[in-house]
């Protein structure tokens, strides 16, 4: 499980596609970024409030009237994340996510000690949340449409 938002070479995905138009894309072109299913399971609250017709297992479109209300969701969810600041309310936090107790679950496999360095987890998800938001206002900024993949 990586813990990023990371390019093609690393695959169990969810791919966050900016090459397309209102009806096609480029799967997993070169300038797609991708998230861990595990890692994007946290933020899917936020796509799912701005699009009612988020799907993981099909793409979903967010063209100008949906990209704003991304946006503004992972602000909202930053504000959550940068509100932790104890292991307990980071436990909490996440397994209150969309399966959020897998992705504790895969900490857990990774680092038997994750617990005593929690800090640098929420670290890494506070980045994962500050780098979609950035890819919202690339895509406003630009006039592009995300489509968001899951594989």
């Amino acid at each position: 499980m990586e813990i990023s938002v990371y390019d093609s070479n690393n695959l169990n995905f969810v791919e966050l596609n900016i090459t397309g138009d209102n009806n096609n894309y480029v799967r997993c072109d070169k300038e797609s970024k991708f998230v861990d299913s595990e890692v994007f399971n946290l933020f899917t609250k936020c796509f799912e409030s701005a699009n009612k017709l988020y799907d993981y297992f099909f793409p979903t479109k967010y063209n100008s009237r949906k990209i704003i209300p991304l946006r503004n969701e992972l602000i909202k969810n930053l504000e959550n994340l940068n509100s932790i600041k104890t292991q307990a309310e980071f436990s909490s936090f996440v397994s209150s996510q969309f399966l959020g107790n897998e992705f504790l679950g895969e900490l857990s496999s990774k680092d038997k000690n994750w617990e005593q360095s929690w800090k640098n987890y929420h670290t890494l998800l506070i980045n994962v949340n500050i780098d979609l938001i950035s890819l919202t206002e690339k895509c406003a900024d630009q006039e592009r449409i995300l489509w968001v993949i899951g594989y």
